[in-house]
């Protein structure tokens, strides 16, 4: 699908992941969960990333790729042990500029910064015109170690990101659930969303905090469910300007992804029919 010559209705621009599981590769990232529910939901998409060709993009048939050249994708393998998960980052594609992506596609409606791995270090500057700019902030708050062992790290640039973002969501895990860090964060944006799994979600706006639990699932793959969240609740806050409702949409719809594996969670049309018409 090509959209070089028009905006798309939803833009997002971070790195596609490869990750590496039992049964082989499997394409994720923010990249490809969030355009793929933002597609779902009716928009045009636009992502810009950086790819190494390792599997095929057949998934993301009917989104537009801007896509720069790899020698590897952004690589990611989880390893579940006694003491819980490990995640290891085997190969990080490169950095995502700004001046990357098309001019036409700078007038989305949508903008949605979404990296993995480190890969976006600019703001963008005054030619992007969306009307929302959201930002899930997972990528620049992890680093990792020689082996490629992920950990959390501190993201000294937050402030100056955050100040061009009207809204910023990220997973009690991405802090290792540092309740003055997620306050810190909240002090530095316009609005932030934690997300904490079957808990729920949390939505801090106006300097009140509303907690939004989610309806319980039977658990199949949890891999995602923050990045369907995500892309949700953008769609959905920009459809109604009414952040507790898009809280409320985005936590039941990614409640419903956790049922089924990998991006075979994408919201169905059923879903979205289903969490639209919940009170």
């Amino acid at each position: 699908m090509s959209l070089s010559a028009s905006a798309p209705d939803y833009l997002l621009i971070g790195h596609l992941a490869c990750d590496r599981t039992p049964q082989g590769l499997r394409l994720g990232g923010t990249a490809a969960y969030a355009a793929l529910t933002a597609k779902a939901l009716g928009l045009r998409v636009g992502v810009v990333t950086a790819w190494g060709g390792e599997i095929p993009l057949h998934a993301l048939q009917g989104i537009a790729l801007q896509v720069k050249a790899a020698s590897h994708s952004t690589t990611f393998e989880n390893v579940y042990t006694e003491k819980g998960r490990l995640q290891y980052l085997h190969h990080v594609a490169p950095v995502i500029d700004m001046q990357e992506v098309p001019l036409p596609w700078r007038e989305a409606t949508i903008l949605h910064l979404g990296p993995i791995a480190q890969e976006i270090q600019t703001v963008p500057d005054a030619t992007f015109k969306a009307r929302l700019t959201g930002m899930t902030l997972q990528g620049w708050l992890r680093t990792w170690d020689e082996s490629g062992r992920v950990s959390p790290c501190d993201w000294p640039q937050a402030a100056r990101f955050l100040r061009r973002a009207d809204v910023a969501i990220l997973s009690r895990e991405d802090v290792n659930g540092d309740e003055s860090r997620i306050q810190t964060l909240a002090n530095d944006c316009q609005m932030l969303v934690v997300t904490a799994g079957k808990e729920g979600a949390c939505l801090f706006w106006n300097g009140r905090e509303y907690p939004c639990d989610a309806p319980q699932q039977v658990e199949v793959d949890a891999t995602g469910a923050g990045d369907i969240f995500a892309a949700a609740f953008f769609c959905r806050l920009l459809q109604t300007d009414d952040p507790r409702e898009a809280t409320r949409f985005a936590t039941h719809l990614a409640s419903c992804s956790v049922t089924r594996s990998g991006l075979a969670g994408i919201p169905t049309p059923a879903e979205i029919e289903a969490c639209l018409e919940v009170p």
